[in-house]
């Protein structure tokens, strides 16, 4: 990540918010992105030179700032076979944009080497700048396809895996990635990968304005990312471009429970669904009563998405999360609390699974989420418990929660003060 820092860097002090072809993979390169390496060429002498280094057939396109689709302009040349055609195809573009555009400046020719997957298919990933919305990954059929269909899916960062296939999901590309004919069944978990790490890239560097890499080859070997741009931007960047909060991994923690286990309290992902629902199997009805106030069966998965896809800005939720017998991963209890419109309250709900009560879990989530509404700048955290909860009342007491009636009977309405002590050690 470093690295590609230092490219953005250099390229803004330069002056330059265009990256070469070298520099935008080198930034795609550092997020463990396969590329094909791209060689800078200064003139047709040099284009013949690299080809020899590098070993035909290889492809040749003219590098200008000033041109967005080069082969417009007769600017690529593929699977040529010799040094001297490599060469002659370099001197052709010159001659080519000199006629057709003349007022364009050529900075010189990318060389690769030709990549030969015989049932690849061609994938357009890209990221564009919406005024509103902020950064969005744009993905689908690429290549010449991408020209024809203009079909394109849209997701906005950060991606995680089950996004990064619903992306997929959305796009024509998706019938592109199985097996027909004699063509395997691309990587699909290669493409969502890929796209997890460009959300990621997108996150990290504030200053790309624009990405587009087209094409992304894929088949049943994985990605490669065949040409690739990036535009950056100087203007200072907005800490509050992203429409969708990213994971907040540093709030993550280890805790040890009463019985020597420690657990990892964190904060809940999509990926925590399956968990999710094998949680809730091992919650008595009576506790989800308690939870609920009502009796709840199965959750649909609609509302289980709910649940563990949320939006980190206006709600959190906190998960103790173990290892059972075998070292699966397990969630022994969550504490949830949405926050009002002007961050001035924020509701929370408790639940511990009901044979791993006695071990501090919540008494360890509920810490917690106090420290977290404080830490957001929170000003009261409210809540509603049943009045024959009698365990969680105690709980909340210790706590420093006031007790009061509600409208509702047998319900009853607590209130925490949080910008004065209220915890006790």
């Amino acid at each position: 990540m470093d690295g590609a820092r230092a490219v953005v860097r250099r390229a803004l002090a330069e002056g330059r918010t265009r990256l070469t072809e070298p520099e935008a993979k080198h930034i795609l390169a550092a997020y463990e992105i396969p590329i094909v390496p791209t060689h800078l060429a200064a003139t047709p002498q040099d284009v013949s030179a690299i080809a020899t280094e590098l070993g035909t057939p290889v492809s040749v396109t003219v590098m200008s700032r000033d041109i967005r689709r080069k082969w417009e302009v007769g600017g690529v040349a593929l699977d040529l076979e010799t040094p001297e055609a490599a060469e002659s195809a370099a001197k052709a573009m010159l001659a080519r944009v000199a006629t057709l555009r003349p007022e364009i400046a050529i900075s010189g020719f990318a060389v690769q080497s030709m990549e030969t997957r015989a049932h690849a298919r061609q994938l357009i990933v890209g990221v564009v700048t919406d005024p509103l919305f902020g950064p969005m990954i744009v993905f689908g059929e690429g290549g010449r396809g991408l020209e024809v269909y203009r079909n394109l899916a849209i997701g906005l960062p950060p991606l995680n895996l089950p996004l990064a296939n619903d992306l997929i999901n959305r796009s024509r590309a998706a019938g592109l990635l199985n097996a027909y004919h004699n063509h395997p069944a691309a990587d699909r978990d290669a493409v969502a990968l890929m796209l997890t790490r460009i959300s990621q890239l997108v996150v990290d560097l504030p200053e790309i304005e624009e990405l587009a890499i087209n094409p992304m080859f894929v088949d049943d070997q994985g990605v490669l990312a065949v040409d690739a741009h990036i535009q950056v931007s100087a203007a200072p960047p907005n800490p509050q471009r992203l429409s969708i909060r990213p994971y907040p991994e540093a709030l993550a923690e280890t805790a040890r429970l009463r019985d020597g286990r420690s657990a990892v309290l964190r904060p809940i992902r999509p990926e925590d669904e399956a968990t999710h629902y094998e949680f809730l199997s091992r919650v008595t009805p009576e506790d989800i009563l308690f939870r609920f106030f009502h009796y709840v069966g199965t959750l649909p998965r609609s509302e289980m998405a709910r649940l563990t896809q949320i939006d980190y800005d206006r709600e959190m939720a906190f998960i103790a999360s173990g290892k059972d017998s075998s070292g699966r991963p397990e969630t022994l209890g969550v504490v949830r609390a949405v926050a009002d419109p002007d961050n001035h309250a924020a509701e929370f709900s408790i639940l511990v699974r009901s044979d791993m009560k006695g071990l501090g879990i919540g008494s360890t989530l509920l810490k917690k989420v106090i420290h977290y509404a404080r830490e957001r700048g929170l000003q009261v955290l409210t809540g509603e418990v049943m009045a024959e909860n009698e365990p969680m009342l105690k709980l909340l007491r210790h706590f420093g929660f006031t007790i009061k009636g509600s409208e509702e009977p047998g319900i009853l309405a607590v209130r925490l003060p949080l910008q004065e002590p209220s915890v006790k050690a």
